[in-house]
């Protein structure tokens, strides 16, 4: 699913966010990239999410060679083939969960009645079938933060980007969410979690660690847990 190869980004000022990270995730997997602030886990979300060029290495995603691709051809990877959940939700006030979720599908190419078909079936999947007229003001942290789940992944993505998913939310409601998470895995979203929670990323089969832009660890649950350190 994503095949990182030698990959650096620098910014204006010097400034080398990711220094020669390669990083190989499976289709299907489960796995959290976790490392304090600074330590380049958000611009590997960027990079993940084709939302940032790397500025060398090559970045491969469910098939796709990134760096080949021109800028209307990674939107089009991102619409069909990437989903993403932030820390704050965005979700439009005012607007139902149904809505938030059907509008995530306005440039799919669907009928409005199919939009909000597949949006009332992603709800009920994430456990808020009971909730679909309620606004945003109208639910908890945990609920705002599966309608969330629910608009990333009412396309069918291949890859689910959860950047910092639990990091707004108290810890019961943070365990209702990585359940969530864990549950489109199981059904065969792969799913990568960027996060800077320790205890979040070690109830994950497999953590990457981050620092200074270079990956210095990396857990693989093979038949019991193996740690194999790589820089």
């Amino acid at each position: 699913m994503i095949a990182l190869k030698d990959v650096t980004k620098s910014y204006q000022g010097g400034v080398t966010a990711l220094a020669g990270v390669s990083l190989t995730v499976a289709r299907g997997e489960l796995v959290g990239i976790v490392g304090p602030s600074g330590s380049g886990k958000s611009t590997m979300l960027h990079v993940l999410g084709t939302l940032d060029r790397p500025s060398s290495g090559s970045v491969h995603i469910d098939g796709y060679a990134v760096q080949e691709l021109a800028d209307r051809e990674l939107s089009a990877l991102r619409a069909r083939h990437i989903g993403f959940v932030f820390q704050h939700f965005h979700l439009a006030a005012g607007t139902s969960a149904i809505d938030n979720v059907a509008d995530g599908l306005l440039y799919s190419g669907l009928r409005a009645a199919e939009r909000r078909r597949r949006a009332v079936a992603v709800l009920h999947r994430v456990g808020l079938g009971h909730r679909l007229e309620h606004e945003p003001h109208e639910l908890s942290g945990g609920e705002r933060q599966r309608v969330a789940i629910a608009r990333a992944v009412a396309g069918e993505p291949s890859l689910l980007l959860a950047d910092e998913p639990t990091g707004a939310l108290d810890s019961a409601s943070g365990a209702g969410v990585l359940d969530v998470l864990r549950e489109l895995n199981a059904a065969g979203t792969t799913v990568v979690i960027i996060t800077h929670e320790r205890e979040l990323a070690a109830a994950l089969p497999r953590q990457v660690r981050m620092r200074d832009g270079q990956i210095v660890g990396d857990t693989a649950d093979t038949a019991g847990a193996r740690y194999a350190e790589v820089g």
